[in-house]
């Protein structure tokens, strides 16, 4: 199998590493060829602390997946998230110099490339620039200039940056790890791509993508990405909480959480224990289960009440901005129970749990369903679509794309052609008349000229 024919996608998070590797099918849908996890030790809340850690990390993940898909990985999408991410709006303008030459893609990119110089605060870079909506000339809201004419190109772009440091730290563990990074992608952007349907982008809808290390939300109206935000708690704080509140240690409160845990206390019974054994003949340790939702269901509603701040600075209350979708929970925090009812009692949205395995097309066991793989199914579908894009064939379906907009436009230009005609042959009258106006008078002045010469010889 050649190296064109399929991408892998690699999701450095905070309690665990995964690489996917994939292609697209005879029908379009994308067939998971192997799948690589390991566990992540060199990573804090999304961000890289210990760079030999995580190269050891990715190194298990991809070798795992690589034996399990019996290809060869050199070239990765890997996911950022961290709470040093944050986004800004910013709109900017390019002046074409042919205004009767169509849009291109390469016009839209001058633009990103002219947006990818601002100046941001020290020690940040620019990680995506993503357009929203277009203007040409004064003509607004265009969701998709490409094959229209016009001198200025103008475009309102949500921009996402994060701090140069560990973009670096994230590309040096990459890099010794044997692989060549393909593209950065935001982690909130990724799982939206597995998880969303075209028509909840439109709608409105926000995802929430509850992690190990951090909490990634991701706004879309309109089938336009309107905000991204990154808060720094996620799973791993909850399980900290259950450590320190039952005196256990780290393993035993993880395990608690994931098979026990839940979001509302008031569904829990206070005659239900579980028992913990005790460490080195120690007694065993009984933690009610009551106990344990109190527990969880503080920290995940102190979440939820961060999410509800950012909705509320996007505006999602407001009619214009509402959405219409809701919220979509999921990330491998999205598994405990009962979250999407505090979710909709907290937030005043409807929710649902977002499964990772709604675009694949060979996941027959359903291992990939867990919401915990949505980011990296998110990265092999953002690797296949640069892929595609590469593509000879792709290139020959833009052309055509172009083609078909071009004539489109024309055609709406021509829509009285016999009141062009009859302008064309006013035209053309006159400019006849001109001619023989001008004819006329050169024949008069060489006639004049003639006489003059005459006299002058006779005299």
């Amino acid at each position: 199998m050649q190296n064109q024919e399929y991408s892998v996608g690699l999701d450095i998070g905070t309690t665990k590493i995964v690489a996917i590797v994939g292609r697209r099918n005879a029908h379009g849908k994308i067939e998971v060829l192997g799948v690589g996890k390991a566990k992540s030790l060199g990573v804090h809340k999304g961000i890289v602390n210990n760079i030999s850690q995580t190269i050891n990390s990715i190194k298990a993940a991809v070798a795992e997946a690589q034996a399990s898909s019996g290809v060869p990985i050199t070239k990765v999408t890997v996911g950022i998230a961290g709470k040093h991410i944050r986004s800004l709006q910013h709109s900017d303008y390019i002046m074409r110099e042919n205004p009767e030459a169509y849009i291109t893609d390469d016009d839209i990119e001058t633009l990103k490339n002219q947006v990818k110089k601002l100046v941001m605060l020290p020690g940040e870079e620019i990680i995506h620039v993503l357009p929203q909506e277009y203007k040409v000339d004064a003509e607004g809201e265009i969701h998709e200039p490409i094959g229209m004419h016009g001198k200025r190109l103008e475009a309102n772009f949500h921009v996402v940056v994060g701090q140069m440091g560990s973009i670096r730290n994230i590309a040096r563990c990459v890099k010794e790890a044997g692989l060549e990074m393909e593209a950065l992608t935001l982690e909130p952007l990724a799982s939206s791509e597995a998880v969303l349907t075209k028509e909840e982008k439109e709608a409105g809808v926000a995802i929430v993508d509850i992690g190990g290390g951090t909490t990634d939300i991701a706004i879309f109206k309109d089938n336009i990405i309107r905000h991204t935000c990154v808060i720094p708690y996620g799973g791993g704080i909850i399980t900290d909480d259950i450590k320190e509140g039952c005196s256990i240690i780290e393993k035993h409160a993880e395990q608690l959480k994931v098979k026990f845990g839940s979001s509302i206390p008031d569904m829990e019974k206070e005659s239900t224990y579980v028992t913990i054994p005790g460490l080195h003949g120690r007694a065993d340790k009984e933690i009610s289960l009551k106990t344990l939702a109190q527990i969880v269901g503080a920290r995940v509603e102190e979440i939820l009440e961060m999410v509800n701040t950012e909705l509320k600075a996007y505006g999602a209350f407001e009619q214009k901005k509402k959405l219409i979708a809701g919220i979509v929970l999921t990330g491998g925090g999205s598994n405990l129970k009962n979250l999407r009812q505090l979710a909709n009692y907290t937030t005043g949205f409807d929710s649902r749990i977002g499964f990772a395995n709604e675009y694949i097309a060979n996941d027959k066991n359903q291992f990939l369903k867990g919401p915990e793989f949505a980011t990296s199914i998110g990265l092999l579908m953002e690797s296949l679509k640069i892929r595609d894009k590469k593509s000879p064939l792709h290139e020959e379906e833009t052309k055509q794309q172009i083609v078909e907009k071009v004539e489109a436009n024309a055609a709406i230009a021509n829509e009285a052609p016999a009141m062009r005609t009859e302008e064309t042959e006013a035209v053309s009258k006159t400019e006849t008349a001109a001619e023989k106006r001008k004819k006329t008078l050169t024949f008069g002045q060489s006639l004049m000229e003639k006489v003059k010469k005459f006299f002058e010889e006779v005299e």
